[in-house]
């Protein structure tokens, strides 16, 4: 293991898009990103990874490496990747299940505003590495990118949020997240967009990673999970209103408390199946937090993991991830393979990181893009995926409304429209 401090220097946004230039110069993999919370960091800077497709079963499993970390200030290196949702194969863009790669290097910006070098090996920082972090911004370090975005169809939604409500009505399930995609042909640079989109909203759980196979950019506010040691948490998100409106007006809401407490009580039993008894706690209830363009519901449920609980096990007690499913959990997802209209890909997974010497730590794959394969002559395809959680009190054009509030973060990152606005109900050029 070797640490080296290497001083002030760029944003993460200027340092990640001067790692792309350098990688795509050298014929190397592309870097690979983790911005605003992760490991007790403001980012972890991968300069290369050579992503690939991975059996989701082997997602995040550091088999024949080490136990998970202890949470240290040092990351150090690890696999980083993502695990799509399990449920329906998409097919545009049609990514990997899962993918992902190895790296021994890192680069930390710490919360003082100090980056380090970092490496599992013993190898000194390279000289161009470190340039990378200290060089001044260069307007010409920055590259355009495109999305020309089409909305989801209203009518289909509002279809899967009635036949939802229908279903709470019946004691099928008492509450459901009914998903909807945005679906879009881009040009230019995905990992642009997504510099660009952590300097316009500062995400708290932000992460990129990208391959021969495409790219993920999640501007994710959610965590999923935190392992650390034996410890592990999880802070789920329910309830949300525009950034705009008066906060309290969340704590106030019948709908969205419920909403949260349900999930808060999924998660627990999620938790508990591989948690020492009377471990599972719940430190922070129903908190009001900003989210890019939202203010969101956010809990924390904790919990001590029993002895020999691998990542694996504990990715199948808790993944997909609460929030993005219902209650109960199993039948839930089995109705929203027939309310939604579209496979969700990898929204609703999860993208981040497991490290032998930090511990594994996993946002919830919300607020993201996925960029399948283009090419200079060919626009790739993408899709931006946008839900909610749907009660018995949920009113099916508050629904839909919600969707539009939670995807026009990533559409502001276009020009305005007269109004100043995004436009919602027709097709969106968003471009840098």
């Amino acid at each position: 293991m070797r640490m080296e401090r290497l001083g002030t220097g760029g944003s993460p946004a200027q340092v990640l898009r001067l790692l792309g230039a350098r990688a795509e110069a050298a014929g190397a993999p592309p870097p690979a990103a983790l911005t605003g919370t992760w490991f007790g960091a403001a980012a972890v800077l991968a300069p290369h990874v050579r992503a690939v497709a991975t059996p989701p079963a082997d997602a995040f499993v550091l088999r024949g490496r080490s136990a998970p970390g202890r949470g240290e200030p040092v990351v150090g290196g690890g696999w980083i990747g993502y695990l799509a949702y399990p449920d329906r194969t998409p097919t545009h863009p049609a990514l990997p299940r899962a993918a992902g790669g190895w790296t021994d290097t890192v680069l930390r910006l710490d919360h003082d505003g100090c980056w380090w070098y970092e490496s599992l090996t013993d190898a000194a920082c390279p000289a161009g590495l470190a340039a990378a972090v200290r060089e001044a911004p260069d307007a010409s370090a920055r590259a355009p990118w495109r999305i020309d975005w089409t909305p989801p169809d209203r009518d289909a939604h509002r279809r899967g949020v009635r036949q939802c409500l229908e279903a709470i009505r019946a004691g099928e399930v008492y509450q459901a997240c009914v998903c909807t995609r945005f679906t879009g042909a881009w040009s230019g640079s995905p990992l642009h967009f997504f510099a660009d989109g952590i300097e316009r909203t500062a995400p708290a759980r932000a992460a990129y990673v990208a391959g021969d196979w495409g790219a993920v950019a999640s501007l994710s506010p959610e965590l999923f999970l935190a392992r650390h040691g034996d410890r592990v948490t999880s802070s789920p998100i329910k309830g949300t209103l525009p950034i705009g409106a008066d906060p309290a007006r969340l704590r106030a809401s019948v709908k969205d408390v419920a909403e949260n407490v349900m999930i808060v009580d999924l998660v627990r039993n999620d938790l508990g199946r591989v948690a020492e008894t009377g471990s599972v706690t719940v430190p922070d209830l129903l908190g009001v937090h900003p989210a890019p363009g939202v203010w969101h519901l956010v809990s924390t449920v904790a919990a001590s993991l029993r002895i020999g609980v691998d990542t694996a096990r504990l990715l199948d007690a808790a993944f997909p991830p609460a929030s993005v499913t219902g209650c109960p959990k199993i039948r839930a997802r089995e109705f929203l393979q027939v309310w939604e209209p579209h496979p969700r890909g990898v929204y609703c997974g999860t993208v981040g990181m497991a490290s032998p010497v930090a511990g594994v730590e996993l946002n919830v794959a919300i607020r993201t893009v996925e960029f399948g394969r283009g090419d200079a002559d060919t626009p790739g395809s993408c899709g931006l995926g946008v839900g909610g959680g749907i009660t018995i009190d949920s009113d099916p054009d508050a629904e839909w409304q919600e969707c539009l509030d939670k995807a026009a973060s990533i559409l502001a990152l276009s020009p305005r429209t007269r109004s100043g606005r995004p436009p919602a109900d027709r097709t969106v050029a968003a471009s840098r």
